[in-house]
């Protein structure tokens, strides 16, 4: 399955590179775009939850990364206002991965 990492800002600066083993979350979470921490984190949940489908429908067991990753998001997103702004910054494919913040998509 395509694997897919994206950057994202919390609302304090902070940036945190995400996984999934799906392109799903593009669909999803389109680059560059501000959302309320809420509703990225509905998308997110979503996004992530399908990916793992996807994965157990293909190899026959749920990705436990695509469930680790939510989870984590899951308890950073606790820890700020609901309503405050998350930007998604970027997304990467294959296996070239700039350092976090860093800029340009290949090398």
């Amino acid at each position: 399955m395509p694997e897919i990492r994206f950057d994202i800002r919390w609302p304090d600066g902070t940036l945190e590179r995400c996984y999934s083993p799906s392109l799903v979350v593009r669909e999803l979470l389109p680059e560059g775009a501000k959302l309320p921490v809420f509703e990225f984190m509905e998308r997110a949940r979503a996004a992530l939850n399908i990916a793992a489908e996807r994965v157990r429908l293909k190899y026959g067991y749920s990705c436990s990364a695509a469930l680790d990753q939510l989870t984590a998001l899951e308890t950073r997103a606790q820890l700020v206002d609901a309503q405050s702004m998350l930007e998604i910054v970027a997304f990467y494919e294959g296996s070239y991965l700039p350092p976090l913040g860093g800029q340009g998509k290949t090398p």
